[in-house]
């Protein structure tokens, strides 16, 4: 799957922010394909060697969606899935539901990762994530944290800079609508 000019950008921005802040978030709206740059960008930082990430999601339609658009961008990568009815660590890279993760029983079978990424990131401060999050550090110190958004500003006016040290990159609507 090709990545168009811009959605490329982003990717590349969010690389170099995880390499250089070991932490970022990346802001897109609805439509810019989010999910599509997520998982390029997962693709490219754990390349086909050992390293292990896991991408969170809320919701099993965004873990489904996820787990098979990852699979189209990089069909070379191998996947699990711990939600519900699966609770596999085995493949690179594990799209995981965060209400089943978060029970005990499932956090101490998440092995160190080497990338956690989470999708609607906004959630990323509500205390299920933060015990995730606290887990994949306490496991691996290193483990970069990766988080993208359509909505960066909570109703709660809690911030997201307890996770996120930066923003890679913000895609506007404006830029969307005027290339096409």
């Amino acid at each position: 799957m090709m990545l168009r000019p811009r959605q490329k950008l982003f990717v590349e921005r969010s690389l170099r922010a995880l390499d250089t802040h070991g932490n970022t978030l990346g802001v897109a709206p609805t439509g810019a394909g989010k999910t599509v740059m997520l998982s390029a960008a997962v693709g490219e930082h754990i390349g086909n060697g050992c390293a292990k990430a896991a991408v969170l999601a809320h919701r099993d339609e965004l873990t489904a969606q996820n787990l098979a658009k990852f699979r189209r961008v990089n069909p070379g990568i191998s996947t699990s899935v711990v939600d519900a009815g699966q609770k596999s660590w085995g493949g690179q890279v594990t799209f995981a539901m965060v209400p089943t993760l978060t029970r005990a029983a499932n956090l101490e079978a998440m092995p160190a990762l080497d990338l956690l990424v989470i999708d609607e990131a906004h959630h990323a401060v509500a205390d299920s994530y933060q015990r995730i999050i606290g887990q994949a550090l306490h496991r691996n110190p290193m483990c970069r944290i990766y988080g993208v958004t359509a909505t960066p500003n909570r109703g709660d006016r809690k911030g997201l800079r307890d996770v996120f040290s930066n923003v890679a990159d913000q895609i506007r609507l404006g830029e969307l609508i005027a290339s096409g």
